[in-house]
């Protein structure tokens, strides 16, 4: 028998639904709706009665928040429609609820399927009704489900038991093989499939399965191999000067590293310049913290950590991730992954991962849903579902987020940035790692596989078009937070993980690259794979990207144990594969053989890629500066992100060192997130990280080289300015670009990047020792803009940090590291800084990103202190290029070679830059509008009450009250006022 119950939150407890009443009236223009309700409507069988009237108000709803009832009363509506996951969707809330019951009753767990029911009332049009739906219902993950009670929610599956053979395959001609590239829809390119009819044909001389060319198809993406930044560098025609002198310190960097002659029958290729400089630094010694292994989940570093006053060696992870092509198309299950995603990459690595950092660009986010570009999400949608999904996966894990950023750039709207970066540590003595060895057997530890994720590696690896909202549902991945937390849970006990010797998420690829990378010959039984639904075929077994699951090589004789720890933390652990002699990845299936590929092949990557690099000399053209304090608060460059940020929990686990926002007021923006190590319960430790980032979309547009060096130079500025020391500071990279076809110009982008890059990495001493490349950002004839994201991450301890805000009036501000005589470089105005710091002599600092009047302005907002200029400043104040500079609030006057004095605070909470005058809570209030009908900081201000009857809970809507600010956290104790490859593969 199905049961069936509503739960709904009561009047003035649902911000999702005044959110979704307002975007009805609002942004989709509908004046007739004078309400909205949303009930989650929950069916279960498979338990007795009692069990389900038991469950009623402690499972499908909590009393003091919510009514449940098994028939609402939806009368009077204009409109009700229910959405539903599509088929094969991971369902968390069903999921969740199945769990539950099955802990109260301790025998089967049920069957449970839910909806979302709206109700909209008031007037509306059959036009209207459908612009709700569309607004409501993304065709990728959901579709309108009926509003009648199944009779059973027993599913009947269908049975595959045939392995699909591509019969004379290995004799076409190039046209079946380019009508087979489309019929597939596969990502790698004709070249590539030719390679592979060479293989079939000539060393495995038989036609493939249909598993086997998808396994190679997700093996050769660009998302798992790089295939684009592998590609082989012919022709290389530069005509901008300062390029052309980068370029040949990258080939003097060549010949430093491999030797004359090596260096010159070695390619060049993008991933050559993106790992050049690392290599080049460890080899003159100046990277005694790396980390080296075989393994490359994440980029990894020794750090000392002073535990209850003893010396450990700990390592500290750190990793990003980008989940740009599943976010634009679902934009919650999407930003969700990005961060599950990030966290699995360290975890794998056996780190407890204990903070994130979220940065996203996007299109403008108040454009009008009329002006969305067909076949194209909004991107308000996109920027508030994303912002919902991450902080929900983060949140439910148990993960403090601690610093939020977004950046706006017309070119994001042919793909949105969806980047995250985590931080993890664990004491070095925790990690064992081994080649695995003959005998050693693979265990799949942790979530279910469903169809969800399968073609997630190729898909990432194409750019979108028209029907890419339609035909990408299977690509995106659904996360599960509470199972991922169990994994954390067990990988946090050193017995567990001393056992385990290599160890690899289900990322891209799901167990064909899981597993397939843990060692060169190995043996897979898909059947042992445990499923969240019968139906299943082995190609999708083989390649579907289920998340919050590992793959763990332990000794044989360690099998049993390892699998009984993980059923302790409520862990589905079983045997998969085992490693064998031959250096060949065999995959069985219903006991046949479906892939059967050699490790030799597979490690080719594909095809030899070429291309010619064209970069055109620079224009000489910049960033237009502000003309004012007023036109800068009210850009939407420099507005404020509270209303965003305020959306995550950045003190979940105790141990941040730094608020998102500083001050008594609680507004002036840190530029870093800080965080103590995840010592145990009991332990204590001063010993924290410190990590930040930087990117301009609009100078990256104008002139990729200086800004991916200008993206460097201000991620080190920052820490600097946070009080950690640069010169043990460490480097990620994330880089975005457009489909680079075969068009020079469009390869001459990220080359240009990257040199830049690496000259800053030179400069400063800092290593890129990890990064991750998306080279997919085109929709028809858009392109995102150059995007080299610089991550940077250096220890710290918690009495040393710095944060932003003004501390008191009356002292002077200066900006250090401005040109000047002499010939002093940068670093060393910010050793000089550093040498201040220690002396117990600086109060605050700002790394300068907009231009120095943006960092007096946020500077000014935590505790509303005034700034006077000593003197009439000039073009200091607006200009864009001043990169790694830091305004300095400090306790003395200081007289040092190339440090310029500004000002002094003030008292007074007005800034007065000699050319103009504001009040900061002007400023304040112009910074904080623009954003404020995208992410509000206020609730919602109407004239009068309003009062909605809703029948089935027989009491009115309560008045909304006039709009208060948020409450004020208080500043945090101990502070003074947030392809998978690591790339140091050396």
């Amino acid at each position: 028998m199905v049961y069936r119950v509503y739960s709904e939150k009561k009047p003035g407890l649902s911000p999702e639904t005044a959110a979704l009443e307002a975007d009805c009236r609002g942004f989709l223009g509908i004046a007739g709706i004078t309400g909205v309700r949303i009930l989650n409507r929950y069916d279960a069988e498979g338990l007795e009665e009692a069990l389900f009237d038991y469950a009623r108000t402690t499972v499908f709803s909590e009393p003091q928040l919510d009514t449940a009832s098994e028939n609402a009363d939806l009368s009077g509506a204009a409109a009700v429609f229910a959405v539903e996951p599509l088929p094969g969707q991971y369902d968390q809330r069903a999921d969740s609820a199945a769990q539950c019951i099955q802990l109260l009753s301790r025998g089967e767990r049920p069957l449970i399927r839910t909806a979302r029911v709206y109700a909209l009332y008031g007037s509306l049009t059959a036009e209207e009704l459908t612009k709700v739906k569309a607004y409501v219902i993304n065709p990728v993950e959901s579709r309108e489900a009926s509003l009648d009670k199944p009779e059973t929610l027993r599913m009947e599956y269908p049975q595959p038991d045939r392995v699909e053979t591509l019969t004379g395959f290995i004799s076409l001609e190039e046209a079946g093989l380019r009508e087979l590239l489309g019929k597939l829809g596969l990502a790698m390119d004709l070249e590539d499939l030719k390679f592979l009819q060479g293989y079939f044909r000539d060393t495995e001389k038989r036609d493939p399965t249909i598993t086997e060319v998808r396994v190679v198809d997700t093996y050769w993406s660009d998302h798992c191999r790089h295939t684009t930044f592998s590609t082989i560098l012919d022709e290389i025609d530069i005509a901008d000067d300062i390029v052309k002198k980068a370029f040949e310190r990258y080939l003097a960097l060549r010949e430093e590293v491999y030797g004359p002659e090596k260096a010159a029958a070695r390619p060049r290729t993008l991933m050559d310049v993106a790992t050049i400089g690392t290599k080049a630094l460890k080899k003159r010694g100046m990277l005694p913290e790396l980390d080296e292994s075989e393994e490359i989940n994440a980029c990894s570093i020794h750090v000392p950590a002073n535990v209850d006053g003893e010396t450990q060696d700990w390592l500290l992870m750190f990793k990003n991730e980008t989940h740009n092509h599943p976010t634009e198309i679902e934009p919650f299950g999407g930003a969700a992954t990005c961060i599950g995603g990030c966290i699995r990459d360290p975890l794998s690595g056996r780190a407890y991962v204990h903070q994130a950092m979220r940065v996203t660009g996007g299109g403008d986010p108040r454009v009008p849903l009329a002006k969305t570009t067909p076949g194209k999400l909004p991107q308000r949608k996109l920027a508030q579902t994303a912002a919902a999904g991450y902080s929900s996966y983060g949140n439910q894990i148990g993960l403090a987020t601690g610093h939020v950023a977004e950046v706006y750039h017309p070119g994001y709207i042919a793909k949105r940035l969806e980047c995250g970066a985590v931080v993890a540590a664990v004491p070095a003595a925790d990690v064992v790692r081994e080649r695995p060895a003959p005998g050693d057997v693979v265990i799949l530890l942790g979530g279910r596989t469903g169809r969800d994720g399968i073609g997630g590696a190729t898909g990432s690896s194409k750019s979108h078009d028209m029907k890419s909202l339609t035909t990408m549902a299977s690509e995106v991945q659904k996360g599960n937070a509470p199972e991922e937390r169990k994994i954390q849970r067990l990988f946090r006990k050193g017995e567990v993980t001393r056992l385990i010797k290599r160890c690899n998420d289900f990322g891209a690829g799901g167990v064909s690259v899981a597993v397939g990378e843990l060692a060169d010959g190995l043996s897979i039984e898909l059947d042992a794979v445990k499923k969240k639904y019968e139906g299943l075929d082995g190609t999708e077994l083989a390649i579907s990207e289920s998340q919050e699951r590992m793959a763990v090589v332990v000794a044989p004789e360690n099998e049993e144990t390892f699998i009984a720890a993980a059923e302790a933390e409520n862990l589905e652990a079983c045997r998969v594969a085992v490693v064998t002699e031959e250096r060949r990845m065999v995959m069985r299936w219903k006991g046949r053989v479906v892939a059967d590929l050699s490790r030799d092949f597979l490690d080719t990557n594909g095809a030899a890629k070429h291309a010619s690099v064209s970069v055109p000399k620079r224009t000489g053209e910049g960033v237009k500066p502000y003309a004012s304090l007023r036109d800068m608060a009210g850009s939407l460059q420099c507005a404020s992100r509270r209303g965003l940020t305020e959306r995550f929990d950045s003190t979940i686990g105790a141990g941040s060192l730094l608020m998102p926002f500083g001050g008594l007021s609680q507004r002036t923006p840190a530029q870093v997130m800080a965080a103590l190590l995840p010592v145990l319960p009991g332990k204590h430790t001063d010993t924290g990280s410190a990590m930040t980032w930087s990117l301009d979309p609009d100078v990256m547009s104008l002139d990729p080289y200086w800004g991916a060096y200008g993206a460097v130079c201000t991620s080190l500025a920052k820490l600097t300015a946070a009080g950690a020391d640069y010169r043990k500071a460490y480097l990620s990279l994330q880089e975005f670009f457009e489909k680079l076809r075969n068009e020079p110009e469009r390869w001459g982008k990220p080359f240009a990047a990257l040199l830049g890059a690496l000259d800053a990495q030179m400069d400063f001493g800092a290593a890129a020792i990890g990064g991750k490349d998306s080279m997919s950002g085109s929709f028809l004839d858009l392109d995102v803009p150059p995007t080299l994201i610089s991550f940077a991450i250096a220890p710290i301890r918690a009495g040393e940090l710095l944060s932003p805000e003004f501390k008191a009036p009356g002292h002077p501000v200066y900006l250090f590291g401005p040109a000047r005589e002499g010939g002093e470089s940068l670093r060393e105005s910010w050793d000089a800084l550093g040498r201040l710091h220690q002396a117990g002599k600086v109060r605050a600092a700002w790394a300068v990103e907009h231009g120095v009047a943006e960092g007096l302005m946020k500077m000014s907002f935590g505790n509303r202190i005034g700034f006077r200029a000593s003197a009439a400043l000039g073009e200091e104040l607006y200009n864009p290029d001043l990169y790694g500079m830091i305004i300095v609030e400090l306790t003395e006057e200081v007289t040092l070679p190339g440090v310029l004095r500004l000002g002094e605070t003030t008292p007074e909470p007005v800034l007065d830059l000699g050319t103009e005058k504001e009040t900061i809570d002007e400023l304040l209030k112009l910074s904080e509008s623009v954003l404020e009908g995208v992410y509000p900081t206020r609730t919602e201000e109407k004239a009068e009450a309003k009062t909605l009857s809703f029948p089935a809970a027989g009491y009115p809507a309560p008045a909304v009250k006039k709009a208060k600010p948020l409450a004020l956290l208080p500043v945090f104790p101990g502070t003074n006022c947030e392809y998978d490859t690591q790339r140091a593969l050396l």
